[in-house]
């Protein structure tokens, strides 16, 4: 049987949203707004645009820029090619990004004006890159010099090629984790280890067709991209992205775009709680509030009920490792179980374990393991 006829990859499921849903908001980003029509599209031209400067199956693809509609268009377009997106902390030194760049083989190098000089100065450091692209940014920007500009590739006419290689099994990206006793690791997924985990994500983290979210944590982490970014493009979601996770910006877009779903760690929500523009910013419809990363503490958690009473909080655990969502804890269990990371979610196994693999009694401290199809081939 031809392989494709029951292919399943992150970029098949763009096209099919595109199918069901295509005059509905897809991203809005600063002064752009594409539907899910116009999104895809834009994505299969970026494609071809990227194919003409050989990318193709397999070719890793670094990107090294902070939250915008270029970043999203790059990562479905480098799925419909089979490349192999490889996301970058923008926060490291230019030594720590050399050391990425080159473990991983990475040839071709997006960034954004912001970026370009630190993009740059970590690609001559003995690594393969060879060429870069330029993503446009939340605010207006000007193209980097010396650099493929994201406006040229998506104003390409030629079609990607077809890629009737490219199979669900095929890795999808490298996520470099930062281990405590080495260097970081690239931790190899692929299409349907992701979008396993996108199943999980929409079942028990409640993420549907009609929310509007909020991604204003970094893309380059998994938890942005694969928790929320990814199932909401698969369920048909509105994105609203945004660069900056300060009180300042987030609670003027939380009001103006009328999100209904919203994920930030402990210390962006604490944030938001002690800001002056909180209680005159109008959330009433703000439904679903997200967060990971730490235990939110308990008397935020009942500030949190008290002052946005409408919304339901949920708890989500992982690591980049299982793509990354492992466990949940939901709304009813916020209070009940404070300190909790939950239930491992639908496609999830998780257990505590002793040294002989044996699992430990409540209240003993074992090693935490998991079974999933999320899981990650290896490390690269």
């Amino acid at each position: 049987m031809d392989t494709a006829i029951r292919r399943q990859t992150i970029a098949d499921l763009l096209r099919r949203t595109a199918r069901r849903l295509p005059g509905k908001t897809a991203i809005v980003c600063g002064d752009t707004c594409w539907t899910f029509a116009e999104f895809d599209a834009l994505v299969d031209r970026v494609a071809g645009g990227l194919a003409g400067m050989g990318v193709g199956h397999a070719t890793r693809v670094g990107v090294l820029a902070r939250n915008s509609h270029g970043f999203a268009a790059l990562r479905f377009a480098l799925a419909r090619l089979g490349a192999v997106l490889v996301p970058i902390n923008f926060m490291l030194k230019a030594d720590e990004v050399a050391y990425i760049l080159h473990h991983a083989q990475v040839q071709t190098l997006a960034t954004d004006s912001g970026l370009a000089d630190l993009a740059r100065n970590a690609a001559v450091r003995d690594t393969a890159v060879r060429q870069f692209i330029w993503l446009p940014s939340e605010d207006p920007s000007e193209p980097a010099a010396g650099m493929a500009s994201f406006y040229d590739l998506a104003a390409t006419a030629v079609a990607p090629p077809a890629t009737p290689q490219l199979a669900s099994t095929d890795l999808a990206q490298i996520v470099y984790t930062s281990g405590t006793e080495s260097m970081p690791k690239g931790a190899m997924l692929t299409h349907d280890a992701i979008i396993s985990q996108y199943a999980s994500c929409a079942v028990d983290a409640s993420i549907a067709t009609g929310d509007v979210m909020l991604h204003a944590l970094p893309l380059y982490h998994c938890a942005q991209l694969d928790v929320f970014f990814g199932p909401c493009v698969y369920v048909g979601a509105t994105s609203i992205i945004t660069a900056k996770p300060t009180p300042d910006n987030l609670l003027p877009l939380l009001a103006r775009h009328g999100i209904t779903s919203f994920f930030a760690p402990p210390t962006v929500w604490i944030a938001l709680l002690r800001s002056p523009l909180f209680d005159t910013t109008d959330l009433s419809v703000l439904r679903k509030g997200y967060y990971g990363a730490s235990i939110m503490p308990v008397e935020v958690l009942r500030e949190l009920a008290r002052r946005l009473s409408d919304v339901g909080f949920w708890n989500l655990y992982g690591q980049t490792e299982i793509a990354p969502l492992a466990t949940m804890l939901g709304p009813d269990d916020q209070l009940r179980k404070p300190g909790s990371c939950g239930r491992a979610v639908l496609n999830v196994e998780t257990r505590v374990v002793d040294d002989a693999m044996n699992d430990v009694a409540p209240g003993q401290v074992g090693e935490i393991v998991h079974r999933s199809p999320h899981l990650m081939l290896g490390y690269f």
